[in-house]
């Protein structure tokens, strides 16, 4: 089953000689359940990629769709409340409110959109995250590496059409690098979990299923593996 679908997906900024082709384009699916990687030097388009698949951007030209609804044309209002039912966002930095605890920050999302929390489903999420026994405490007595697996548990409380990963390793050593990767494999496997993994980052990229290389805006390289 299409998860997501881009079809002519261009980005320009700017007007005149300051006009700057961000992606000139872009074509392509994702399978529900596919943990997809997507690389590509600084500058290459990926960010402003994800940017448009998480309606945080619009595209100049060309249409996304997402579960089934095309999110190119979405205002302002719109775009947040698909932002908050259908895309989770895991960045780098792990903006977290530092006032709320572990537990409350997983579940600010269902509670700005007064839905109830599924009590086992947060369950399965903290287990499988090795966070279940942090739930009390504040996100600054936390380590990077655990205060990512929070990012990432808040992400996907509301079980998204997509989860987006924007180099969620990049504030990391080696060792929590390593965790991070193999806690979104395992939300791809444990829940069905459809992962975009945007990095620059070689092994990383190697743990998903197929990696899409970008440069100059453009998909150069669209390979499954194994």
């Amino acid at each position: 089953m299409e998860i997501l679908r881009c079809e002519g997906v261009r980005k320009v900024y700017g007007s005149g000689q300051n006009q700057v082709t961000a992606l000139q384009k872009v074509d392509f699916a994702v399978e529900k359940g596919e943990f997809v990687a997507i690389v590509g030097s600084s500058g290459s388009g990926k960010s402003t990629l994800l940017h448009i698949l998480g309606s945080v951007d619009s595209p100049t030209a060309g249409r996304v769709f997402v579960d089934g609804e095309d999110i190119s044309k979405l205002n302002q209002t719109q775009a947040a409340i698909f932002r908050r039912r259908k895309v989770g966002l895991v960045y780098q930095f792990y903006n977290l409110i530092p006032t709320l605890t572990v537990k409350k920050n997983i579940i600010m999302p269902l509670l700005l959109d007064k839905r109830k929390v599924n009590q086992e489903y947060l369950e399965k999420i903290v287990n499988s995250l090795g966070i279940a026994d942090k739930l009390a405490v504040l996100p600054n007595q936390l380590s990077g590496g655990e205060q990512q697996r929070i990012a990432m548990a808040r992400a996907l409380i509301y079980r998204p059409a997509l989860l987006l990963a924007d180099e969620p390793t990049g504030n990391l050593d080696q060792k929590n690098s390593k965790e991070i990767i193999d806690l979104l494999k395992l939300s791809n496997q444990n829940l069905n979990q459809t992962i975009l993994l945007i990095t620059h980052d070689e092994k990383a990229a190697l743990e998903a299923d197929r990696i899409i290389t970008i440069e100059d805006g453009c998909i150069i390289s669209d390979q499954k593996r194994g």
